[in-house]
């Protein structure tokens, strides 16, 4: 569900992976793994990306109350 998310809200935004990477200080592979669920994200780039687009740890994790 992350990896979803991550990459639709990349693509409204019109970033590349090498863009969105720089804005959060990691590496384009770690995008890249984020996107294909290859890798977990941990709590503390998490917290990056929720506060770079401006969502909640909810609406990045998918939780549905």
């Amino acid at each position: 569900v992350i990896s979803m998310k991550i990459k639709e809200l990349r693509l409204e935004r019109g970033l590349t992976k090498v863009q969105l990477a720089k804005e959060l200080g990691v590496n384009k592979r770690t995008i890249l793994r984020w996107e294909q669920d290859m890798m977990s994200m941990s709590l503390k780039n998490a917290v990056k990306v929720v506060e770079f687009f401006g969502i909640s740890l909810d609406e990045l994790i998918g939780n549905i109350d």
